[in-house]
C-alpha cells in the first residue's frame, strides 16, 4: 500500500475563496453534471456500482446498490436527503468539506438526484455549526443563479430544488429514520423497519439517505470514471476517504488517502505519537467502534481488515491516545455522551446507557467492586441487539473492547482513583487547569 495521499475531496481546501463557484469550475465542477445528464439516469447508477463506492457514513453499504432500491417511478415524488449531522465524537471530516467545497456537495446531490429521479433534495446540516449553514446556503444561491439548480438545469430539461434544513442539535438525528422524522418536524427518533426508507421514507415516499462524503465523491467518478475510482483503494473497499486524526498525535488533522492505508502510515505522515510517548489505544471509526491497541497499528483501514479485526471502520475518526490517558476515564466520557444524547424510545438504551454510567463512575472514582466488571459486561450484553436502533449498540462497544485488552485498568478501578493512576495533566496536549467540585466553589467565603 502506497504511502502516499490521494488529495481528490480535499485537493483544493487551502486555495484562496475555495468555497466559491468560481474557484470550484476553475478546476472541472460541474463537469461531472454536465457528463451525467448525457447519459441515461440508469446509466449514472450503473456507473457507481461499477465503481464499487461505499457509504462513508459508517455502514459502508453499497452506495449504487442503496439507488437502485428505490422501487420503479409510480407518477409521485421521490427525495434525496443527505445526511449532514456530524456528530460522532472525533468525526469531523463532513463540516470541513461543507466549509471548503460545499459547491462539490451541491454538484454531488444534482447528481445523485438526476440519477435516481428526484426532482427535490434536503441537506440536512446540525444546527450548531451556523457558519456551515450559511456557507451552503450561499453555495446553493450560486448554483441556482447559475442555471445549475431549479428549472432546466444546464439546459436540459431536468429541474431539481435543493433545501438546506438545520436541525435542532441531537445526536439520534444521524440515524436515518430519525433525520426523515425531524425533516417532517417530527421528534427526532428511529422509525421501526420495514418499510425501509427506499419504499417509505420522507413524507412516506421512495427516499436516498446518503452521507455528505459519499455524495461528494460523486463528481469525481463522473468526471474520472470507475476505473480511476478502483485504481484506489482495495478490491471490496475501493476509492479515496478522509481519515480524520485527532488526540495524542504531532500533527493532527484530516488525511484523505486509498481505503487500505494503515495507521502506521498516517502516523508516520502526521509526525507520529507525540513526542516522549507511545500508542496506548486508538478508536478506527469513531468512539462508538471497538477500540484498537498498539497490536493493530498495520491492520488495513478497509471495511473488511478492521472488521476481521474486531472492530468496524465506521466514520474513519482515527481518535489517538498515548500511554498517559486511562482507559476507564475515555470509556466513561464517552458512555456519559451516549446516555445524554440517547432519545428514550427504547428502554435497553434509555436505562442501560445510564446504568453504564454509574458503574463506569465507581471505577473511575477508584470505587468499583470485582463484581462489576461482570456487571458492565452483562449490561452491555442486555443492551447489544436489543435496542431499537445503533446507537445503543455503539454505546456498548468501546467498554466491551476496553475491558478485552486493558481488564488490569477496571481492577485497578476497584481501589485507587483513575485521576490518582493517570494525573489528567500528563495527557492533556496544552494547560491544564484542574476543575473544582462544584460543592467546593465559594466554599472559602
Amino acid at each position: 500500500m502506497p504511502t502516499t495521499l490521494t488529495p481528490v475531496i480535499s485537493a483544493h481546501w487551502d486555495e484562496e475563496r475555495a468555497w466559491t463557484l468560481e474557484s470550484y469550475r476553475r478546476h472541472g465542477g460541474w463537469e461531472g453534471m454536465r457528463r451525467a445528464l448525457a447519459m441515461d439516469p440508469a446509466d449514472v447508477v450503473t456507473a457507481v456500482k461499477d465503481a464499487g463506492l461505499r457509504g462513508r457514513g459508517g455502514a459502508g453499504f453499497p452506495t449504487g446498490m442503496k439507488w437502485g432500491f428505490l422501487p420503479a417511478p409510480d407518477g409521485g415524488p421521490r427525495y434525496l436527503v443527505v445526511n449532514a449531522d456530524e456528530s460522532e465524537p472525533g468525526t469531523c471530516k463532513d463540516i470541513p468539506t461543507m466549509l471548503a467545497s460545499p459547491q462539490l456537495l451541491v454538484e454531488g446531490v444534482a447528481i445523485t438526484s438526476y440519477a435516481i429521479g428526484c426532482r427535490h433534495a434536503f441537506i440536512y446540516v446540525r444546527g450548531e455549526v451556523l457558519h456551515v449553514y450559511r456557507r451552503l446556503l450561499r453555495a446553493v444561491e450560486e448554483a441556482y443563479a447559475a442555471g445549475l439548480l431549479g428549472e432546466d438545469v444546464m439546459g436540459s430539461g431536468y429541474s431539481l430544488d435543493v433545501t438546506v434544513h438545520a436541525g435542532a442539535g441531537a445526536y439520534i438525528c444521524g440515524e436515518e429514520t430519525a433525520l426523515l422524522d425531524s425533516l417532517e418536524g417530527l421528534r427526532g427518533q428511529p422509525r421501526l423497519k420495514p418499510p425501509f426508507p427506499a419504499v417509505a421514507g420522507l413524507y412516506a415516499r421512495p427516499t436516498v439517505v446518503n452521507n455528505v462524503e459519499s455524495i461528494a465523491s460523486v463528481p469525481g467518478i463522473l468526471r474520472g470514471g470507475a476505473s480511476w475510482f478502483t485504481s484506489m483503494g482495495t478490491e471490496r473497499s475501493a476509492g479515496h476517504g478522509l481519515f480524520s486524526l485527532s488526540g495524542h498525535v504531532t500533527r493532527p488533522g484530516q488525511y484523505e488517502a486509498p481505503l487500505g492505508i494503515t495507521l502506521r502510515e498516517l502516523l508516520d505522515m502526521a509526525g507520529g505519537v507525540r513526542e516522549g510517548h507511545t500508542l496506548k489505544f486508538w478508536t478506527p471509526g469513531g468512539s462508538s467502534t471497538p477500540i484498537f491497541t498498539a497490536e493493530h497499528l498495520d491492520v488495513p483501514l478497509d471495511y473488511e481488515s478492521v472488521g476481521k479485526a474486531g472492530s468496524m471502520l465506521g466514520t474513519r475518526a482515527l481518535q489517538v491516545f498515548d500511554e498517559t490517558v486511562s482507559v476507564v476515564r475515555a470509556v466513561t466520557r464517552w458512555t456519559e455522551f451516549y446516555k445524554h444524547e440517547s432519545c428514550g424510545k427504547c428502554t435497553p438504551c434509555r436505562e442501560g446507557t445510564y446504568w453504564l454510567v454509574q458503574v463506569l463512575r465507581r471505577f473511575e472514582a477508584g470505587r468499583g467492586t470485582d463484581d462489576d466488571i461482570q456487571l458492565l459486561l452483562d449490561l452491555c450484553g442486555n443492551i447489544l441487539g436489543r435496542a431499537f436502533c445503533a446507537l445503543g449498540d455503539g454505546a456498548t462497544s468501546p467498554i466491551t473492547s476496553a475491558i478485552q485488552y486493558f481488564r488490569e485498568e477496571f481492577e485497578a478501578g476497584t481501589h485507587t482513583p483513575a485521576d490518582v493512576l493517570f494525573p489528567p495533566e500528563r495527557s492533556s496536549r496544552f494547560a491544564y487547569t484542574p476543575r473544582r467540585a462544584p460543592e467546593l466553589v465559594g466554599a472559602h467565603r
